[in-house]
């Protein structure tokens, strides 16, 4: 078996930044420390693996992931009635052939394939529950801000909470932006916030409900935050991605009990129910809860808050973290924190047999035909306006 090295060539390049990286900067991160970067084509052997890409323009993550997969392929771009080369995939022996046809100096050789990126099906992004056409925008001296907004908003999860969705994006970025310029990582803001994690339980369980509601509400900033500066550098980790979904996963309903276990030690807690039953009915929804969610993704390979619109809408106010601080808090403000604690649990369980009858809806109808994400048959939701403007955005150009 030969071994074929990958390298990456690029034509039109820019100096100006998007995020603190340079296109050819960016690139190198998606496509991993094993690639080179050339700076010209003729030390190529006829084996080789090159990428050949324009340094003037933001392509779509999605895009240099899928065009890693092929093989003699050209990547291109209809814009102002002209058809414009964007990237290519090609073997070291075409490669001065492919960039002679990128600088309008040759045709392209035979063998070579030609694909509009309107036709390239990468819409529906898992990872992020969205759907989104893959984006190839040009950059200018005058446009890095308006990239560097397209760039953020496309890191951002199209099915989330109402929280997430509507209240964080616009001040995150201001941080996300913050934290670029003094060289911060994702990693550094997941251990902020794991210590704000523990911070915020404590002052639950010693009775300080106010002060613990606010460190725990910019906990969760700061997990949208680092999230978000992750996407937009390119610089996740495989511990970074576990460590802060492992936090994600075990925290919020031990901060819920305690919560309770304060609101006893300031002897706000007179419900007819014990903790320690409702903590039991609430852990185990809560896991329940989670297993439903995993069994689903195992089964039919896509989250369960895509399935249909109206589980995306669930999703928005669904009992996980920061809608169950929503009610914490209104609670605290109404003075009535014991009176939250049953409410979480109630809303827990409610969300647990909501998601129990949406499995077992979707093992009926798989029987009949496969079940698909509603994102990626977008076209056959096209009346349902309001989920179509909630959970998806077209792209933009500059």
């Amino acid at each position: 078996m030969v071994l074929m090295a990958k390298y990456v060539y690029f034509l039109q390049q820019r100096k100006e930044k998007i995020w603190g990286l340079t296109i050819p900067e960016r690139v190198k991160r998606l496509l991993g420390p094993s690639v080179a970067i050339l700076e010209n084509l003729s030390s190529l052997k006829p084996e080789d693996d090159v990428f050949l890409l324009r340094g003037d323009y933001l392509l779509d993550d999605r895009l240099i992931k899928y065009l890693s997969e092929q093989q003699n392929l050209v990547l291109v771009k209809k814009e102002a009635g002209r058809e414009i080369p964007l990237a290519a995939k090609v073997s070291g022996d075409l490669a001065l052939q492919v960039l002679a046809f990128f600088e309008k100096e040759g045709p392209l050789p035979p063998s070579i394939q030609v694909q509009d990126l309107s036709r390239v099906s990468t819409a529906f992004f898992k990872q992020l529950r969205k759907f989104e056409p893959p984006f190839a925008l040009r950059l200018t001296p005058s446009n890095q801000a308006q990239l560097e907004k397209h760039l953020y908003d496309w890191s951002y999860k199209g099915v989330t909470d109402l929280v997430t969705k509507w209240i964080w994006p616009r001040p995150a970025q201001l941080v996300v932006k913050l934290c670029v310029k003094l060289g911060l990582k994702p990693n550094h803001v997941t251990f902020l916030g794991a210590f704000l994690v523990v911070l915020a339980g404590y002052l639950f369980y010693k009775g300080h409900l106010g002060l613990g509601l606010l460190v725990a509400w910019f906990m969760t900033f700061l997990d949208t935050v680092d999230g978000k500066l992750a996407r937009v550098t390119v610089t996740s980790s495989r511990f970074g991605h576990y460590f802060d979904h492992l936090i994600d996963l075990l925290h919020p309903p031990v901060w819920y009990i305690l919560w309770a276990l304060g609101t006893q030690k300031l002897a706000l807690y007179s419900l007819p129910y014990s903790i320690s039953f409702l903590s039991l009915l609430l852990i185990a929804s809560y896991i329940l809860e989670r297993l439903i969610e995993g069994a689903f993704m195992a089964r039919f390979g896509f989250e369960i808050f895509c399935w249909k619109p109206f589980d995306s809408y669930f999703r928005l106010i669904m009992a996980r973290r920061n809608p169950c601080l929503l009610i914490l808090t209104a609670s605290f403000l109404f003075k009535r924190p014991a009176e939250g604690f049953l409410a979480v649990t109630i809303w827990m369980i409610i969300t647990c047999l909501v998601l129990i009858l949406r499995f077992l809806w979707a093992v009926i109808e798989a029987r009949h035909k496969p079940l698909k994400p509603w994102l990626a048959e977008i076209e056959k939701y096209a009346h349902k306006k309001r989920a179509i403007k909630w959970f998806t955005r077209k792209t933009s150009s500059y």
